[in-house]
């Protein structure tokens, strides 16, 4: 622990070295702890293990607030939630989403009914493939992981393969699928962040798809994610600026993103991923708890385009939820 006397906060993962995805949870976890430690934070990095125990240690620290960069645990995302539920029995305050919103967020299934039950756009779906129009283009994803594990341009097919390729990729993966209706056009992601009076905004991303094979599916798969030198990532950089070029589908799309952090009782921050139409239609496709908050990742930089540099960002992080136990006394 450092020496700083503004109070403890430690900053707690559960990411192993097994695959680019947890690796980058594991540079987030060093970039956060560095930026507390400018803010004037004693803080350290805390690894966790499948028995939680170096929570359990934690309460006699008197940490301030634990910052939590948990979305998997052992590397499964079905995981993630044990440790909210945990900060809470421990009475520990905690960055991020509470355990009810990662309970009602972990399943993308289960995201959707609760959007489509609240009469919010999301693109048809089905738990086995088999209620898609055969002839539409549907996308395979896996129900539970929330960082692209085994997404690629292979994943978009006819309604009629996607009963098949749901079952192979259960086998293979080891987790389950579901189709979903393909939405060819444009894609962008909007950060969200708590604010006093009640969530912000920041600068819309869109992610642009570029020196892709005509007919070639355009998804944001795990290597456009994680793998640096691949073709995928430097094809699908972000841009920004719609709120300039398209307000009305700015305004659209702020207006659905903070329903959903209303819906889901979101709090600290969080991210909503959409696909657009060539109509203009919007459909929301995941509500993220926890994105990546690496320097180059795309929450960061949407705060450096709303001019919050990188330390404030994570020190605004911290401070949610003190903010909030002081309202509340």
């Amino acid at each position: 622990m450092g020496s700083a006397d503004r109070g403890y906060i430690p900053v707690i993962h559960a990411a192993t070295r097994d695959r680019p995805d947890e690796i980058d949870t594991l540079l987030a976890a060093e970039a956060v702890s560095s930026a507390l430690a400018k803010r004037g934070y004693a803080t350290d990095v805390v690894p966790l293990g499948l028995d939680l125990g170096s929570l359990d240690r934690l309460p006699p620290r008197r940490p301030l607030v634990v910052f939590n960069l948990v979305d998997a645990v052992d590397g499964d995302g079905r995981l993630a939630p044990m440790i909210p539920a945990r900060l809470d029995a421990l009475g520990l305050a905690y960055t991020g989403a509470g355990t009810t919103a990662w309970f009602d967020t972990l399943s993308k299934i289960g995201t959707k009914l609760k959007l489509a039950h609240a009469g919010l756009p999301t693109p048809a779906w089905s738990d086995d493939g088999c209620g898609l129009d055969a002839e539409f283009k549907a996308i395979v994803k896996p129900v539970w992981e929330h960082g692209s594990l085994g997404m690629d341009a292979s994943c978009v097919m006819t309604g009629a393969e996607a009963p098949q390729a749901i079952v192979e990729r259960n086998a293979r993966w080891k987790t389950e699928h579901f189709a979903e209706e393909f939405i060819e056009g444009r894609e962008f992601n909007v950060s969200l962040l708590e604010a006093r009076e009640g969530v912000q905004v920041l600068p819309i991303a869109e992610i642009l798809f570029e020196g892709f094979d005509e007919g070639a599916a355009r998804i944001v798969g795990y290597d456009a994610k994680w793998t640096p030198d691949s073709a995928a990532f430097t094809g699908t950089p972000r841009r920004f600026g719609i709120e300039n070029s398209d307000p009305g589908l700015a305004a659209q799309l702020a207006d659905l993103s903070r329903l959903c952090w209303r819906l889901f009782s979101v709090r600290g921050y969080a991210r909503v991923d959409f696909r657009v139409m060539p109509s203009g239609l919007p459909f929301i496709l995941e509500v993220n708890m926890n994105p990546c908050l690496t320097p180059d990742a795309g929450f960061a930089a949407a705060a450096q385009e709303a001019g919050l540099p990188y330390d404030a960002l994570i020190e605004r992080v911290a401070a949610a939820p003190l903010a909030r136990l002081q309202a509340s006394a």
